[in-house]
């Protein structure tokens, strides 16, 4: 076993190094910065894309990490997967679950990473050149009208289910008019398509890319749940319900590492909304003294975009950091400060002149800033606003894995 594992190691080291994708790994967040980082471990990941005006990042980011995957199991040049393919079987299936759940449920664009075994599961998948989703006119994802018009006719239905007049029943017409609205944005659903010559069903490629749905897990840390045990995160876009090991906070922050520098990438869901998170910067971090960020304008709706402008020396200078505990991040978790805003995907680990650890994150927001499309995240940061990750069971540490019993 040892030597398949040597083996193994020599292989990610390859891949690590000479893969095709990747980026030009600058040792520093800015120009004009001071931060010199040093690399741990990084992972190859596919090229970084933009979600646009969209709050699409959940599939974004875990499509990017499932690529990584496939990288990983030894596919050099994978197949880039259909993130609209993915938000469209989604949208199907929150539909009819607002309507049973008559409205109790959140029905929106966002997701979480759950939504993606999910929807695999149940309809497949298919490569992003076989459904591009952009059906109505633009060249890039804006699902501003979209959105509008299909959540229009979910309150008008669910407001006509909730007048009494659908008292001898729902037609079966309102799943196909909502369809057609996915339809007519998205592009037709995906039945059976070719491609590099041979015939699939969405199904029949899921199963030809060879990842197993089964071998993933969802980790978080918080003390209103049972350690070691599953919890459902309390938050509006687990409209799935999904299930995540909730875990103490250092063994959050351990497994994460453990996972890089054992050559497994992770999706990351976290709050982006804190002064601290500077995508323009290609930093986040959680300054003991907030007031040094001078903050202008402010974030989109959907975190899409580098958001608000940041400007602060923290930027470009380490500072002392907000000392995390558990009881500090249950605080901020308790009172709504840490909300659930964005996905990413976490894809290596690096530490700075001082000792102080970052992870490499890749966004789905451009390359418009200086690490082209990445960002360093500290430790702190990571501790403070992480509200779940997701990664190969594989990935996750022995002793963990016993804990958990995975």
């Amino acid at each position: 076993m040892k030597r398949i594992i040597f083996s193994l190691g020599i292989i990610l080291s390859f891949q690590v190094a000479y893969g095709q994708y990747g980026f030009s790994e600058p040792n520093s967040n800015a120009e004009g910065s001071t931060y010199k980082f040093s690399k741990i471990a990084k992972l190859d990941a596919t090229p970084v894309e933009s979600q646009g005006i969209t709050g699409t990042c959940w599939s974004f980011s875990a499509l990017s990490f499932f690529e990584s995957e496939l990288i990983r199991k030894g596919d050099a040049n994978p197949d880039l997967l259909s993130e609209m393919f993915i938000v469209r079987k989604a949208y199907e299936s929150k539909a009819e679950k607002y309507i049973r759940m008559d409205g109790k449920i959140n029905f929106a664009e966002g997701g979480a990473f759950h939504d993606i075994p999910y929807v695999i599961r149940n309809y497949g998948i298919v490569p992003k050149s076989v459904y591009s989703g952009l059906n109505y006119g633009k060249d890039s994802h804006d699902h501003s009208e979209l959105f509008a018009v299909l959540n229009g006719a979910m309150q008008g239905l669910l407001s006509y289910v909730q007048s009494g007049s659908a008292r001898s029943g729902l037609t079966t017409a309102w799943i196909p008019a909502m369809n057609g609205i996915l339809d007519a944005y998205l592009g037709a659903d995906v039945k059976e398509f070719e491609f590099e010559g041979k015939k699939y069903t969405p199904k029949s490629y899921a199963k030809a890319i060879g990842l197993n749905m089964d071998e993933y897990v969802s980790l978080t840390s918080f003390t209103n749940h049972e350690m070691y045990k599953k919890c459902h995160l309390a938050i509006p876009d687990n409209w799935a319900w999904g299930e995540s090991y909730n875990v103490g906070l250092n063994e959050l922050f351990e497994a994460c590492e453990h996972a890089l520098k054992n050559g497994y990438t992770l999706a990351w869901g976290a709050d982006v909304s804190e002064k601290g998170f500077s995508f323009s910067n290609g930093l986040a971090l959680v300054p003991e003294d907030p007031s040094t960020i001078q903050v202008k304008g402010k974030d989109n709706k959907n975190f899409s975009d580098a958001g608000a402008d940041k400007n602060s020396n923290a930027f470009l200078t380490p500072v002392k950091e907000l000392e995390i505990t558990p009881e500090v991040r249950q605080e901020a978790y308790d009172n709504k400060t840490t909300t659930d805003d964005h996905g990413m995907h976490i894809v290596g680990i690096y530490k700075d002149q001082n000792g102080t650890k970052y992870l490499l994150v890749k966004n789905s927001w451009g390359t418009g800033n200086y690490p082209e499309g990445f960002l360093y995240v500290s430790e702190n940061y990571f501790m403070y606003k992480t509200i779940n990750i997701y990664l190969h069971k594989d990935g996750v540490a022995p002793a963990l894995r016993k804990k958990l019993g995975i």
